[in-house]
């Protein structure tokens, strides 16, 4: 199953004896999968298989999906319902008379409602059977195209996505490979901030500075950091090549990546480590964005 966004739109129509079906569907972003429908009347019988069709086909997405079934039968003929056009037109003619209204037209009358009526073709269960196949299969024809369209829009975030992670990896090298991060250029700035404590308070414990900075320049160290940023670029990238419904996995690695870019500023004490964090951090928010629209 391809990578699949979660916006896209299908249309399908076809034709069984006397009518003719069409199926429109647009999908967009949806924590869980909705398919709101709208059925013409008569047909409610079908909501059942429809939702079917979209759980067979689908995982994620907010759907909506209208049906059109326009009947093509010559040999349904509307029927005048004279009892009720007897009545409008002496209530008419009453007003005519009593307020000098305009007599009424032929046409005038025949195009109130209820006087005109066309009545619903009588179908056997072998032609109701037959068009509810055929509008099943119209639907089909219609989610395929819907599945092409989201797939489309799949592919084109998957290289989006990847640029995303490529960027990702390339800071956290970045920062690994900083030169503040160097040994030499720790304990020099070490060094300096004992040297200050110990000129500004000649009393302190020189062993015990020592012991602090020690655990300062531990708990500064971002190399757990750098580490995890590297396996979930590993890993985003292997649920990409793996395509099909990922998107709820790809979202929890974007928190990771935000949370370990977060941790890296933190942590940093240099002005160049913590910009790139900073670019980090708005290169996770990119990811995680695109990564909403996925399935």
């Amino acid at each position: 199953m391809a990578l699949q966004s979660m916006t896209g739109f299908g249309r399908a129509a076809s034709v069984e004896d006397a009518a003719e079906i069409a199926w429109e569907l647009k999908s967009v972003n949806g924590k869980g999968l909705e398919a709101r429908l709208r059925l013409p009347s008569g047909f409610e019988r079908l909501e059942q298989p429809v939702r079917q069709a979209f759980q067979r086909r689908f995982t994620r997405g907010n759907i909506q999906a209208a049906l059109t079934v326009s009947r093509t039968d010559a040999t349904v003929l509307p029927v005048v319902n004279e009892t009720f056009l007897r009545d409008v037109a002496g209530l008419a003619q009453r007003l005519q008379e009593q307020f000098g209204v305009a007599p009424p037209t032929a046409d005038g009358l025949l195009s109130l409602r209820g006087v005109l009526e066309v009545p619903e073709s009588t179908e056997d269960e072998e032609t109701r059977t037959a068009l509810d196949r055929a509008i099943l299969e119209c639907l089909e024809s219609a989610l395929d195209q819907l599945v092409e369209s989201r797939q489309s829009e799949g592919r084109s975030l998957h290289e989006v996505l990847r640029g995303h992670l490529d960027r990702i990896e390339e800071l956290a090298l970045k920062a690994e490979a900083d030169p503040s991060r160097e040994p030499a250029s720790i304990r020099a700035r070490l060094a300096e901030q004992v040297r200050l404590l110990l000129d500004a308070a000649p009393p302190l414990d020189e062993a015990r500075l020592h012991q602090e900075a020690a655990y300062l320049a531990a708990k500064a160290d971002i190399r757990e950091e750098i580490d995890r940023l590297k396996a979930h670029v590993d890993a985003a990238r292997s649920l990409l090549d793996a395509q099909g419904p990922v998107g709820r996995k790809l979202d929890f690695l974007a928190q990771e990546f935000n949370r370990e870019s977060n941790t890296l500023c933190s942590k940093s004490n240099a002005a160049a480590v913590t910009a790139i964090g900073l670019d980090l951090k708005a290169v996770v928010d990119q990811f995680r964005e695109q990564v909403q629209n996925l399935e």
